[in-house]
């Protein structure tokens, strides 16, 4: 399996960007690229998916142990000639003192070179020890090349190229300049989803062109070539449900709903879940459905659309009033509750919830959480240890006493620093994004649950 880790020295480097470029143009040369996010993330993972034509998985060492991951990198490898996999912030950067969820910990798992992107604005001679500390502090990692970027000229850029020639002896993959084309807008939790993104087609198309006028291709390739082989099989798709007809899961597609793992989407459909897709923002009835499932994304934003649609607001309250299973995560939570405020504005929401949304200039939840099932959930509690993860600049305020959760928050946030997962009749309301994998496959836990209710409404 060829495959290269585009990692950097520390986040905010551009990798992103260029790794969006690279898809594109490999994909372009012929490549069947297979792109891969390292950690949590919805919104790169849509940039590098539309990129690559095919759908961004996102491999996470704090959620998955190294089976699960090197089985699930092989899986999705399947028909792929090339995987690309973008590292979140620095290479070493991660959670645990020890390393163990880092990027260089995901590198290692799956046995892939590394190209490290500096950001190499003001450096000169000082490029020097900073390759060869990020070499030495862990041999077992090979480090193959680097990517300069945001170079301030050609004079810039020979520069660099004979101190990193003179010292390290690593190669320079590509050179990047500076250039103001290549910047991707950018909103409180990152970059702009491509689903919002006006001509994100284009865009992708123009960024690949730079990059590779840029990057040396042919040396990539070469480099992703000679990863050594892969101990891993790939896991099997999970056998779908049988027998009756499949659940008929609405789920919210659209400019403001669009935070979704592809690897749980198809857990839900492998559950025995048939995908139903609405547009919150202009679709006036919901579609002949059994169950809702409402995800992340940016409603703020969107709010004066969201609150123009009473009538849909109107059909998606009454639905989970009268029963309906409904899943809501993050987003889809600031929905369903009775207004969003933001920027001194105010909109009407769903008014399913007993509570209001306030938008804060700085993060209220971000990052892993650690959730236990309290017993007042949807389906039957399970002791164990959850791990998630939440992004949300928002709170929620006015709640009602005397509300349900389905979670104790033990790391995290979520709705007050001590609960989340709001439950009402059949809906489970939580800022907390899940992740199907080994140690919590949700996904099927909530189609049972809501093809039982459904059968029984």
């Amino acid at each position: 399996m060829n495959r290269l880790f585009i990692s950097a020295a520390h986040k905010s480097s551009g990798k992103t960007t260029l790794c969006i470029g690279l898809a594109a143009a490999l994909r372009a040369r012929g490549e069947a690229v297979q792109p891969f996010k390292k950690g949590p993330d919805y919104i790169d993972p849509l940039w590098l998916g539309l990129a690559a034509g095919r759908p961004c998985y996102n491999l996470d060492p704090y959620l998955s142990g190294a089976q699960e991951l090197r089985a699930e990198f092989a899986r999705r490898m399947q028909g792929a000639t090339l995987g690309l996999v973008e590292g979140n912030k620095g290479l070493y950067d991660g959670l645990a003192l020890d390393g163990s969820n880092s990027n260089a910990a995901l590198a290692a798992i799956l046995g892939t070179p590394v190209v490290l992107v500096i950001d190499a604005r003001g450096m000169t001679r000082g490029i020097a020890p900073l390759i060869l500390g990020f070499q030495a502090f862990d041999p077992a990692i090979r480090i193959a090349g680097v990517i300069l970027n945001q170079l301030g000229g050609a004079r810039h850029e020979a520069k660099l190229r004979a101190v990193i020639a003179y010292y390290t002896g690593v190669p320079v993959l590509g050179a990047v300049q500076h250039d103001e084309q290549l910047a991707i807008v950018e909103r409180h939790l990152g970059l702009v989803p491509s689903n919002e993104a006006e001509g994100a087609r284009a865009r992708v198309e123009e960024i690949a062109a730079r990059i590779a006028s840029q990057v040396d291709l042919d040396a990539l390739l070469a480099v992703a070539r000679a990863a050594p082989s892969l101990a891993a099989s790939p896991v099997p798709a999970p056998a779908r449900a049988s027998g009756g007809a499949p659940l008929r899961l609405g789920i919210a597609r659209d400019a403001a709903f669009g935070f979704y793992y592809p690897g749980d989407l198809e857990a839900l459909r492998a559950a025995g879940a048939q995908l139903v897709p609405f547009d919150a923002l202009r679709d006036k009835r919901l579609p002949r459905v059994d169950a809702l499932f409402i995800g992340g994304g940016f409603p703020e934003t969107h709010m004066d659309a969201l609150a123009a649609n009473a009538a849909l607001r109107a059909e998606v309250r009454n639905a989970i009033e009268a029963g309906m299973p409904a899943y809501a995560e993050c987003g889809g939570l600031m929905y369903l509750a009775r207004s969003i405020e933001w920027n001194g504005r105010r909109a009407e929401m769903a008014g399913v919830l007993p509570a209001d949304i306030v938008m804060h200039a700085r993060p209220v939840g971000r990052g892993y959480v650690h959730l236990r099932e309290t017993g007042n959930g949807l389906w039957p509690a399970r002791r164990e240890l959850i791990r998630a993860h939440e992004f949300h600049y928002s709170s929620v305020e006015n709640l009602a006493p005397g509300l349900a959760f389905a979670y104790d928050v033990e790391r995290g946030h979520g709705i007050d620093g001590r609960h989340d997962g709001i439950v009402h009749k059949n809906l489970l309301a939580s800022y907390a994004h899940l992740r199907d994998v080994a140690e919590h496959h949700w996904a099927a836990r909530f189609v049972e649950f809501a093809a039982t209710a459904a059968t029984h409404a």
